[in-house]
Order: C-alpha cells, then structure tokens, then sequence
C-alpha cells in the first residue's frame, strides 16, 4: 500500500496548471493526503474517479483545509480534533478558532488510522508561536494518542517544522527563525518520544532531502530547502514500512509530495 501526502499550496492552481492529475498518476498512491488545499469540495475542479475523497476545509475561503482521496473506502472519517480536546488546550487565539481552519482530518483503516495534519505556521513574527507550541503541539499528539488507543496510526503533512539541524539547508542562518525555533523543534521531539517514528529517517540520513523551498532566489533548483513534510508511524507500524521518498521532481507547489509503502 502507497501512500503519498503534498501541501499542494492550492489545489485548484496545482490543477490549472496541468499539473495534479499527472503527478497523481505518476505517483499512483492508495491513500493521498493534501494539505493547504485551499478550497472547498465543490470548487475543486478534479475528478478523480479511482478514489472516494474527504474534504476539511476552511471556513474562511481561499485558505488552509485538508483532503483524503481513497481507493479504500474507510470504515470511518473524523473531522478536527473532538470537543474535548478543543476545550482542554483553547485552541483559538487573535487570528480565529482552529477548529475552522480545516487542519485535520483522520481516516480509519481496517489495520490502522491515518491522521492528515496541516499545523498552523509560527508566523515570521512569531506571533502565533505560543498558540502552536502551548496549544497546538499537544493537543495533536494527544490525539494521535487517543487514536493509537483504538489502533495503530500514521500521520502524515506538513508540521511546519525542521526538527534537525540536517531538515534544512541553513540551519545557523535560520536558528530561532519560524519553523526552526527550540519551541517547534521540542514539538517533535515529544512526537518521538511519545513512541512515533519518523518514517524517512529510517531510509536516509544527513541533509539534501527537502520537501518546501521558497520562491525566491532559486532555492529549489538550488536545493535550499527544507524537510517540513512527514509520514511518522506508531512503533508497532515501523516492520511495516519498507519505503520512504521525497518527490522533489513532481512540481507545482512550493511544497513537493513525500511517501511511505507499507506491507501489512
């Protein structure tokens, strides 16, 4: 089973490109988590007839919102966090409810869960630093805790977040900037320490393997980039990954897709 998650930056501009069905087809995944989708169901333009497809998206239009297409149908889809963990870490601050931002969305397996997550970004002000990193940070992986109570899970998209020095190109340069502060990086350490493994990690080691470049300065033919997007597994899930890949020649986004295969 493959399967793929990109922060497509926009679904409906991936398409108009000419540019989403065929990385779809190139990549052939099971299970294809997007994040940033920036649309709603009804506006996504994209038919594609093999999968069953899952929409969270925002309230506010044009923005954040994340989608599951499926050619397994799940036994069940959960929509944002439950009422229970809303309340438990106020997850809404200066720039709106979280909840409506369409940030996650988990599909039940017969054999796992699969958690699609697109984390609010730091901001390069850093003023929604301590909303991500008091509120944001652990009520995700409490959740992903709850789940992995039911059954074993996976999560996967974009963290907004290098966690290592190797996870970008200029990590002195960036140290203490969005996406590279102590804060963000303690998230993912705790993911780890909670039992969670991170999938590329077992294949690659050392830096080069970027999943986002910025738009400026030639960064992504340059390769000056960063590893932001993730698949990591429940440690009972780690035999079962036999692959793990950065796509970085599959275009149309600042982001490109990341994939796991597993054996059940």
């Amino acid at each position: 089973m493959k399967l793929v998650s990109w922060n497509v930056n926009g679904i409906r501009a991936v398409h108009r490109k000419g540019l989403f069905t065929p990385a779809v087809e190139q990549l052939k995944p099971d299970i294809l988590c997007l994040q940033e989708t920036k649309a709603q169901e009804h506006q996504s333009e994209v038919d594609l007839l093999e999968y069953e497809e899952y929409w969270n998206s925002a309230t506010k239009k044009g923005y954040s919102g994340t989608a599951i297409f499926s050619k397994v149908k799940p036994v069940s889809v959960r929509f944002g966090f439950p009422e229970t963990i809303m309340k438990k870490f106020r997850l809404r601050d200066d720039y709106g409810d979280l909840n409506a931002e369409g940030r996650v969305i988990a599909a039940e397996y017969e054999d796992f869960v699969i958690v699609n997550c697109y984390t609010p970004n730091a901001k390069p002000d850093l003023s929604r630093l301590e909303m991500r990193h008091k509120h944001w940070d652990p009520a995700f992986l409490l959740y992903c805790k709850q789940l992995q109570s039911e059954k074993p899970v996976i999560f996967c998209g974009d963290l907004n977040v290098a966690h290592t020095p190797d996870d970008l190109a200029n990590p002195k340069q960036n140290e203490g900037e969005h996406g590279f502060t102590k804060e963000e990086r303690e998230g993912a350490d705790k993911i780890i320490a909670a039992g969670f493994v991170d999938t590329f990690r077992m294949f690659h080691k050392g830096n080069g393997h970027y999943s986002w470049w910025s738009n400026f300065g030639n960064a992504r033919s340059r390769n000056v980039g960063w590893r932001i997007d993730y698949f990591f597994v429940t440690d009972s899930l780690k035999k079962s990954v036999k692959k793990a890949e950065i796509h970085p020649d599959i275009l149309g986004s600042d982001h490109c897709p990341v994939s796991i295969e597993l054996k059940m």
